[in-house]
C-alpha cells in the first residue's frame, strides 16, 4: 500500500487591523475558511513577523495607531515580495491610486463584506499559484534543456542553440516540448496529436510527420546535434541525446 501524500499546508494570512471587532470578523471568518490567520492591532514587529513567518497574503488597514499603513507597505515591499491588500475607509481614487503606486495588490474600501474580501483574496491566490506553476515550468524546460544542449522558450514558442533560434511555428514548438518532458521515451502518435496537435489521431492524416520533418530541419539549421527526434516504426517518436 503506497503511503497517503501529506496534508498541503494551509494558507497563511497576517491581518493587521486596528479595530478589534473586525480584526475578530476578519479572524473567525478566514479561520472557518481553513486560512491560518495570524492578527496584529499595530505595526509593532510586524516587518520581523513577515519577514520570519512565511506568509502567503497580508491584509493591511492604512490608517493604524502607531503607523501610516502605506509606510509599511513601501517597507515590506524593499524587503517582500508577499501579496497585499490594502483596507482602509480612505476610498478616494488618488487614496487608491497612491496604495496601488506603492505596490499594493488590490485595495479594500471600508466598510467591506466578507464575501467581497474572499474574492479579492481568492483571485489573489490564483494569480500567485500560477505564477509559481509558471516559474517552475520555466526552470524545468531549463533543466531539461540543459540536459539536452538546447534553449527552450515557452514565451517565445521557440528553441535556442548558441545564440541562433530555430523559428519554429507555435506547433513544432508544442510537439518538442512535448518530446523534452519524455527524454528518451516513445511517444504514440495518438497521444503527440491529442498533446500538441490538439485533435485526434487519423491513420491517413501525416501532418505529425511533415511537423516533425520541419522540426528536424530547423534544428540542423541552426547548428545543433546534440539530440535528435528519431522515427520508432509503428510505435511513434522520441526524443534522444546523441552521443558523442
Amino acid at each position: 500500500m503506497q503511503p497517503a501524500p501529506a496534508p498541503r499546508a494551509p494558507v497563511r494570512i497576517l491581518a493587521i487591523e486596528d479595530d478589534p471587532l473586525l480584526a475578530a470578523h476578519i479572524d473567525s471568518h478566514l479561520g472557518q475558511r481553513g486560512f491560518a490567520v495570524t492578527v496584529r492591532h499595530d505595526a509593532k514587529d510586524v516587518a520581523a513577523l513577515v519577514r520570519d513567518g512565511g506568509f502567503d497574503l497580508v491584509l493591511l488597514d492604512i490608517l493604524l495607531p502607531d503607523s501610516n499603513g502605506l509606510d509599511m507597505l513601501a517597507e515590506l515591499r524593499r524587503r517582500q515580495r508577499v501579496p497585499v491588500i490594502l483596507m482602509s475607509a480612505l476610498g478616494a481614487e488618488q487614496d487608491r491610486i497612491v496604495g496601488f503606486s506603492q505596490g499594493a495588490d488590490d485595495y479594500l474600501p471600508k466598510p467591506f463584506s466578507m464575501g467581497e474580501m474572499d474574492v479579492r483574496i481568492d483571485a489573489i491566490l490564483r494569480r500567485v499559484a500560477y505564477e509559481r506553476a509558471e516559474r517552475k515550468g520555466h526552470e524545468e524546460h531549463e533543466e531539461l534543456g540543459q540536459a539536452l544542449g538546447l534553449t527552450f522558450d515557452p514565451v517565445r514558442s521557440d528553441v535556442c542553440n548558441n545564440g541562433t533560434w530555430a523559428d519554429l511555428t507555435s506547433t513544432e514548438y508544442r510537439i518538442l516540448e512535448t518530446l523534452l518532458h519524455s527524454p528518451n521515451e516513445v511517444l504514440s502518435k495518438t497521444f503527440l496529436y491529442q498533446q500538441a496537435l490538439h485533435r485526434a489521431y487519423s491513420i491517413h492524416d501525416r501532418s505529425l510527420d511533415m511537423h516533425v520533418s520541419h522540426i528536424r530541419r530547423k534544428l540542423q539549421g541552426i547548428g545543433y546535434s546534440a539530440g535528435r527526434v528519431e522515427t520508432v516504426r509503428g510505435a511513434g517518436y522520441v526524443l534522444k541525446r546523441v552521443t558523442p
